[in-house]
């Protein structure tokens, strides 16, 4: 499996939580959206242990099969979509979830995450 964890996730993966240590351990590969990459060093900017948790970032990020997943053209067509569809449905959620959701569709991953707001996407597929 293919998976990109949500920013919750690899929280949970860090504070060795079961189920997405699991997922990582038998994952094929591991994917890291920008924004979720974003995210955690924001939260790591006003916590007291930044320099840790970015030390303990930079080797998960270094790990084979992990990888962090930039946004491009492509990525921004998925991105209206999604926006289309939520917008049209009256059901927002984050934009950063948005720019998650579109990088996952356009990389065919399965996303590990525990938001109830991608319910509103049937079309991602999670885990």
């Amino acid at each position: 499996m293919r998976v990109a964890l949500d920013t919750n996730r690899y929280v949970d993966l860090c504070k060795g939580v079961e189920e997405p240590v699991r997922i990582v351990a038998t994952a094929e590969a591991v994917f890291l959206p920008f924004v979720v990459v974003a995210e955690l060093r924001a939260g790591f900017a006003l916590g007291r242990r930044g320099v840790e948790n970015e030390r303990v970032l930079r080797r998960f990020l270094l790990k084979d099969g992990v990888q962090v997943l930039f946004a491009d053209d492509q990525t921004t067509h998925h991105y209206a979509s999604i926006y289309r569809q939520l917008r049209n449905h009256g059901t927002p959620i984050p934009t950063n979830d948005i720019w998650v959701s579109a990088l996952v569709l356009q990389h065919n991953l399965v996303l590990h995450d525990r938001d109830r707001h991608f319910d509103r996407l049937p079309q991602i597929v999670r885990v």
